[in-house]
């Protein structure tokens, strides 16, 4: 809560150290009067303390205020969460499976081919800029092989099997740089757990290889994992504008891309205040998530 309201007073301060006025948001005042009347209505011609208090008051109690259209900003950002947050779940579930997988070849593999091979993938895919990646999808997947469509966005519930296919492209684009970020860290938390005693031990009692590294060394090594996954998941929510906008997907990115880009001030600090809320919540969840994976967490809680 601390963090969110500290959130929200430099989104607060930012916007109103911008040039102009705020109340440029709801157009050009034709008049002297017009404008001195927008500055009266929306409590632009009163202190700043007195601007954030009535502003964060109201988004307490779910009202963002209206944007330069009119329309209720929460209305608006509702609408489009739910598209990010496809996108960015499927880029999870595609980086993990990706990501987790290719880190235990690796650790398992250490200084051996699978290793080198892997490292260097995930070396690219920390090296090439997504939106390259999504311009080659775009001319390779889209424009030549025709596997896909290159833009737009079918909702799930109209037809599922069409948002799958406007959606593959832009997920997968997301999800290879978080799947080598996902990687390296598996790899290192693996590593660590494969050179543990309880390891040795499992080796002497004869369990399978698959076994000791999935149910043994595999599990000890997420709480590392679900720790990135938590960070980047939060990162997604807010960072997706650029894939958005190439893909021409109407999510909240793109959202908050358009609001930056007509100087809507309430839509701006609704989107921004929104983004670092989701950012927070998810770390929150990843905490919670600590004490499912490892019981250690669980009884050093308890003993507290």
């Amino acid at each position: 809560m601390v963090v969110v309201l500290l959130a929200s007073m430099l989104v607060f301060a930012g916007i109103r150290a911008l040039p102009g006025s705020p109340a440029d948001a709801f157009g050009t005042p034709s008049t002297p009067a017009t404008f001195a009347f927008i500055q009266h209505k929306y409590l632009l011609d009163r202190p700043l303390p007195v601007q954030y208090a009535k502003w964060i008051w109201l988004a307490l109690h779910g009202d963002l205020g209206v944007d330069e259209r009119g329309l209720p900003v929460g209305h608006t950002i509702v609408g489009r969460i739910p598209v990010t947050l496809e996108l960015a779940m499927l880029a999870i579930v595609f980086s993990t499976v990706l990501g987790v997988g290719a880190g235990v070849i690796a650790a398992w593999w250490q200084g051996r081919v699978p290793d080198y091979v892997v490292r260097l993938v995930a070396l690219a895919g920390l090296s090439v800029p997504g939106f390259w990646v999504a311009l080659v999808s775009i001319i390779v997947f889209a424009a030549n092989l025709h596997w896909l469509p290159a833009s737009g966005f079918v909702s799930l519930f109209s037809n599922p099997v069409q948002n799958l296919r406007h959606m593959i492209l832009p997920s997968v684009v997301l999800a290879l740089g978080l799947a080598a970020v996902l990687m390296r860290q598996t790899r290192s938390a693996m590593l660590d757990s494969l050179s543990a005693d309880y390891i040795r031990t499992a080796f002497a009692k004869g369990l399978s290889p698959w076994r000791i590294a999935g149910s043994h060394a595999l599990r000890n090594s997420l709480i590392t994992t679900t720790t990135v996954i938590g960070l980047e998941l939060g990162a997604l929510l807010s960072g997706v504008a650029i894939i958005e906008q190439i893909f021409g997907i109407s999510g909240f990115g793109q959202l908050t891309l358009q609001a930056v880009y007509d100087r809507d001030y309430p839509l701006m600090q609704g989107t921004v205040l929104v983004a670092a809320t989701g950012y927070v919540v998810v770390n929150l969840l990843v905490d919670l998530a600590y004490s499912l994976l490892d019981p250690r967490v669980r009884v050093a809680g308890a003993s507290q």
